[in-house]
Parts: C-alpha cells; sequence; structure tokens
C-alpha cells in the first residue's frame, strides 16, 4: 500500500512514512494509491464482533508492513482499553430510523480520541522500533489538542505542542490541555481562530529547514493515520443496523471535513452507505460550497459549537483530488485560489461531489433548541455539535436508518448545555477535580518565527 499527496508532486510513501510525516512536502494531504474494499461476507462477518476485531479488519488492508498482525492487534487493544463503554461507539436510539453514535466514551470525551489513541500507540511502537525522536505540533479548534496531549503524555521520544486560539475553545476542552503535568507537554494559547492556528501550522511543515530540524510530525485530521481510524466506527454502526444487508446514512457534524471523509472512505470500502450528510453550524463554508459550487471564506463567527468555527476545512482538500478524477495539479490550482480567499469548482468535480455528499446548517437558534427538545422528547442530553447534527439529520430521516454522530459529551460544552437545558452535564468521576488542577500554558502571538524560536528552545535544540 502507497500513499500519494493531493498536490500530485510529492514522493508516494509508505503507510508508516505517510503517518510519521504527516503533511507532504508539496502542501498535499496523504491518501492511498488505491483504496481496498471488503466483500459483501467480509462485512456480513463483522455482526457480534468486538470493535477491536472489526478495527483490525478494516484498517489492516491500509497498513501495509508497518506491524505484524500481532502488534497491530496489540495496539488496537491498547488503544481503546481506557474507553469508558464496553461497546467503544454504542448506538443510542433516538427516534424511529434514527440512531446516536456515542463517539465520546475515550479519555478526553470526544470523538478525536477514536483515532488519537491510536495513532499514540503506532508512533510510540514506531519510534521505538528506530530510535528517533519527533516534535509534533498540532492545531486544535478544542478536541484534537486535549486528544493528542493524552495520548503522547510523558512519551521520552515526543515533544508534544499544541496551538489552539485564545478564548475561543470551552473552559473544559482548555482545561484539559493545560492541565497535564508532564514535561514533553506543552499548551500555547495563540492569538486569532483556528484558521490562524492551522495556517501558521501549514507554514511551519512548508518550512523545511525547521521541519528537518526539530524533526516535525502532525497529528492533525491532515495526518492519514487519523481518517483511517475513524473509518472503523462507521462499520460497527452500519452492521448493527443490518449492514451490509441493508443501506444506513450517516449525518456527521464538521468542520475540517475529516469524520466525514472516513464515512467517504468506507462507503468506497463497500460499505453500503445511502447519504453522508455534512451538518455546519453557521460558519457554514462546507455547506455553501456544496450548494453553489464556490468555496469561498467569509470569516469565522464565534459560535457555541466553537470545534466547528473553521473556514478553511483542510480535509476538503482530499474529497477535491478525488472530485478532480485525481489530477493533483488541478488541486494545487484551486489551494492557490483559496489563499486570496477562495475558487470556483469545475462542474464535474461539483457533480461528483453533489452526488457523494448533501448537507444542511443550523444556527445559534436552531442548536440551542435542539439540545433542548433532545432533552425532553427523547431523553438525551447532547453537545452542542452533536445538536448541530440532529438538527440537520431531520431534513434527511425516511426508510433508511439515519446514523447521527454524536462527536462530544455534552460536559465539554458546559454554559452551553445549560443555557439551553437548564442542566448542568456533570463531568464524569475520572475527571472530577479538573477544574481543581494547575495549569501550565503560554500565550503566544500569531508569528511562525516567534513560535519556531520557542519549540527549538523547549526541546534544547
Amino acid at each position: 500500500m502507497r500513499y500519494i499527496s493531493t498536490r500530485g508532486s510529492a514522493p508516494a510513501l509508505t503507510f508508516e512514512q505517510a503517518m510519521m510525516t504527516g503533511l507532504a512536502r508539496d502542501g498535499g494531504l496523504y491518501v492511498p494509491e488505491t483504496v481496498p474494499t471488503l466483500t459483501h461476507t467480509q462485512i456480513a462477518a463483522m455482526a457480534g464482533k468486538s470493535y477491536e476485531e472489526v478495527a483490525f479488519e478494516v484498517m489492516r488492508p491500509f497498513i501495509g508492513d508497518t506491524f505484524t498482525d500481532d502488534q497491530f492487534k496489540g495496539l488496537i487493544a491498547k488503544a481503546y482499553a481506557g474507553f469508558g463503554h464496553a461497546a467503544r461507539a454504542p448506538l443510542v436510539q433516538l427516534a424511529p430510523n434514527h440512531f446516536l453514535l456515542e463517539l465520546f466514551h475515550g479519555p478526553t470525551l470526544a470523538f478525536k480520541d477514536f483515532a488519537m489513541q491510536l495513532i499514540g500507540q503506532m508512533f510510540q511502537a514506531a519510534l521505538t522500533r528506530s530510535g528517533d525522536r519527533i516534535t509534533i505540533v498540532g492545531a486544535t479548534s478544542g478536541d484534537t489538542g486535549s486528544a493528542a496531549i493524552e495520548a503522547f503524555r510523558g512519551l521520552k521520544n515526543v515533544d508534544v505542542f499544541i496551538l489552539f486560539p485564545h478564548g475561543r475553545v470551552s473552559e473544559v476542552q482548555r482545561r484539559q490541555m493545560t492541565t497535564p503535568a508532564e514535561a514533553n507537554v506543552h499548551a500555547l494559547a495563540m492569538d486569532g481562530d483556528f484558521d490562524d492556528c492551522q495556517a501558521v501550522l501549514k507554514d511551519m511543515f512548508n518550512d523545511f529547514d525547521f521541519r528537518d530540524e526539530v524533526r516535525l510530525a502532525g497529528v492533525n485530521s491532515i495526518n492519514w493515520g487519523r481518517v483511517l481510524a475513524q473509518v472503523v466506527y462507521y462499520f460497527t454502526a452500519a452492521v448493527s443496523l443490518g449492514a451490509p444487508h441493508r443501506e444506513v446514512s450517516f449525518t456527521v457534524p464538521t468542520g475540517n471535513f475529516g469524520d466525514i471523509f472516513a464515512g467517504y472512505i468506507a462507503k468506497q470500502m463497500g460499505l453500503p452507505i445511502a447519504e453522508l450528510v455534512v451538518a455546519t453550524n453557521q460558519n457554514d463554508i462546507l455547506h455553501r460550497t456544496l450548494q453553489t459550487g464556490a468555496y469561498t471564506k467569509s470569516g469565522v463567527i464565534a459560535s457555541i459549537s466553537p470545534s466547528m468555527d473553521i473556514q478553511v476545512s483542510s480535509n476538503f482538500e482530499r474529497a477535491l483530488f478525488d472530485a478532480y478524477g485525481r489530477d493533483g495539479a488541478a488541486v494545487a490550482a484551486q489551494m492557490d485560489d483559496l489563499k486570496s480567499g477562495g475558487f470556483e469548482i469545475s462542474q464535474g468535480a461539483y457533480q461528483m461531489l453533489k452526488d457523494t455528499f448533501v448537507s444542511g446548517r443550523a444556527s445559534e437558534a436552531e442548536t440551542s433548541a435542539a439540545i433542548k427538545t433532545y432533552l425532553m422528547r427523547h431523553g438525551e442530553l447532547l453537545c452542542p455539535h452533536s445538536a448541530v447534527g440532529v438538527h440537520v439529520a431531520e431534513a434527511h430521516l425516511g426508510p433508511i436508518p439515519m446514523v447521527t454522530l454524536a462527536t462530544a459529551h455534552p460536559a465539554k460544552f458546559p454554559d452551553a448545555v445549560k443555557a439551553a437545558s437548564g442542566i448542568a452535564a456533570p463531568l464524569p468521576p475520572r475527571m472530577a477535580d479538573l477544574y481543581e488542577r494547575p495549569e501550565r500554558v503560554t500565550r503566544v502571538a500569531n508569528d511562525m518565527g516567534i513560535l519556531q524560536a520557542l519549540i527549538k528552545e523547549r526541546i534544547k535544540i
């Protein structure tokens, strides 16, 4: 299995190389050269198996010879051993043919744990084998950062630097990043919004001298390993509802397009997915793009669902790559146009995207109303991101089962949830002392030179 860049001019890599590299040297994102498929029989045989067993079967074709079968099974087992639910990703029925996929039972109460805990295990195994030391720099709109810190804290051959937008994450999200005491963890509150954090991260990856000097690695959803791990729960959910003998649809609250792209990969692998519904908040660039064929930035507006406050959805580039028939030059040209504010998608590419994804949006008022309604009518307390998802999903309910992804625990967004529902969602017992833990955080300017100097000082190069 080889991995190629969405911009067409970087060398093809193995799974391990792509995982450890993150962003390609031409600025693109790595995708598999071909997507392996599973037969109807193979998918049917997943019924009744554990999450870990399905994870092995889904991911094994993508990893090549990076790990032996026994090694990979062991890494998967360690990754999910700390989850707070035996099913790992349980389904809850909300209404006739509408189900909630709970993805918040991991150590940081968000769906990012499914990928990050496994990536942490795979990185550790690869680095132990090679003896190398790396510097992980990530940008987060809230959940990726805490999940990355949880996965890599205390590892002797990894330094972790997480950029998050100052004042634009929830109190719980911030404290999950700033309270770990391990010396290899560095929480950086950067001036600006998430797009600013993501932009400076990409600029650091494109500074090859710095990249090589600090042995820079990325664990944002630009990392293919992240996307791959998220493919698994589409299979477990769909099989629980009768796949491959029946179709299943999914609604995914998304900002950076990584989680919905994982669903797209699952469909390519043979999972019978009827609709992939993109759910956005008021920062609705993905919805507008799928409605108009024009990807045009309009500025980020702070919302009660901050993990979706994004205008530059990095993983959309992966979808564009397929939409343009895997023409890297065409994608590179579109990404250059994005620097000037946006681009028009060609008619053929736009039609492919329209055939693959549908979309909807939820306003702030609709999001709050969904939190209140689903508690009163369905007995389910939702985080604001999950509320965006169920609101959008309602327009697509029908004879085919719909699964809405619940991407975070409501306790991660206590103010928004209490304002909408009147209930303060408690943190799980293992996190009950979060507000008493001392914080370690560095306020930084939106300046790549300053950030690079800080990173080099912290790792003592």
